[in-house]
């Protein structure tokens, strides 16, 4: 049934990306500078999950590269890689200048051997750039003239929240591209050309693709993983096509996996904060608080904290109930995403 699987896979770059052309558009003429060897503005892309961020930067590179193939480019998750050093270290590492680094090497030393790299341009894809820790490093990107960052986050008025006065009047300047989530009528356009790349003909019809975008609620990681889900799901049950009965196991276990995914990638003090909301059921701000810093050795402040609850609103983990005095946290459960 599935004849090519990586069609199938969230992170597939297709070969035109499906109603997303004005923010490609966008982001081509920002970038569009490098073509002249002048440095652009930096760039960022804002939206939801699940609406393409990350597959337009992607793509959008890809197509640059082609017209200048001397462009390096390095994607960093600042979901895992959220200090300083991690990040110039992911950086030296796609430039393979990261092979004598060790634990011990400072953070200046990468610094300075990322401005002793050869002017060759490099593009930076910060994605998930709202969980970087220390901003300190999006002030090295602007002081080196050959380093053209481009920041991947949910919401501008979060990701700048957290800049220091420094930070924020650097980036001020930046290039904005806004994505909304996607109407169900573009994911089944979406979902229908996978179909047509990555599954035999005939094994799935259009009000079923139809039923995987609506349940998918404009997010296109959850319709693409139903649709793969799915499609191993009748493979490994020895049907011909895929059947109504098998998507309505699939959705509810697709959004669980990436529920699971979600949860597994959660740093310490993420995962410390989810464990005792689980644990609490229903917990206001300042016990939550109060509970973390007896829980771990070395406590984050408060405002990280109110950034990694409000990351984790964003990936449907938990829920934000009330506002100000009155707020609470809850885990949000399967069926109440």
């Amino acid at each position: 049934m599935i004849v090519d699987s990586r069609v199938l896979r969230e992170d597939f770059v297709p070969s035109e990306v499906r109603h997303r052309h004005d923010e490609v558009s966008h982001l081509s003429e920002t970038l569009e500078p490098l073509l002249c060897d002048e440095p652009p503005e930096t760039a960022f892309l804002f939206g939801p999950t699940g609406v393409g961020k990350t597959c337009i930067a992607r793509y959008t590179l890809a197509a640059l590269r082609e017209q200048r193939p001397d462009v390096r480019v390095a994607y960093v998750n600042c979901w895992q890689e959220y200090t300083r050093y991690r990040v110039l270290y992911r950086v030296l590492e796609a430039l393979e200048r990261a092979f004598d680094v060790h634990g011990s090497t400072p953070t200046a030393d990468l610094f300075d051997r990322l401005a002793r790299a050869d002017e060759r341009p490099i593009v930076v894809v910060l994605d998930e750039a709202d969980q970087l820790e220390e901003t300190e490093v999006l002030y090295d990107f602007h002081r080196l003239r050959h380093v053209s960052p481009v920041l991947i986050a949910n919401r501008e008025e979060e990701l700048f929240a957290h800049f220091d006065d420094r930070v924020r009047s650097r980036l001020r300047a930046g290039t904005r591209v806004y994505l909304e989530r996607y109407r169900a009528d573009e994911l089944v356009a979406i979902l229908e050309e996978r179909v047509r790349q990555g599954l035999e003909p005939g094994v799935v019809d259009e009000p079923q693709l139809r039923a995987v975008a609506d349940a998918a609620a404009g997010d296109a990681r959850v319709a693409i993983g139903t649709l793969r889900t799915a499609a191993r799901l009748s493979s490994q049950r020895g049907r011909e096509r895929i059947t109504d009965e098998v998507l309505e196991t699939a959705i509810p276990d697709t959004r669980a996996a990436i529920r699971r995914e979600t949860i597994e990638g959660l740093i310490e003090h993420q995962r410390v904060l989810y464990e005792l909301i689980t644990d609490a059921g229903e917990i206001a701000p300042r016990d939550l608080y109060d509970a973390y810093e007896t829980r771990v050795d070395e406590p984050k402040t408060t405002r990280t904290l109110r950034n990694y609850l409000t990351k984790m609103v964003h990936y449907d983990l938990i829920e934000a109930r009330g506002r100000k005095r009155g707020r609470t946290y809850r885990v949000l459960e399967d069926d109440a995403v």
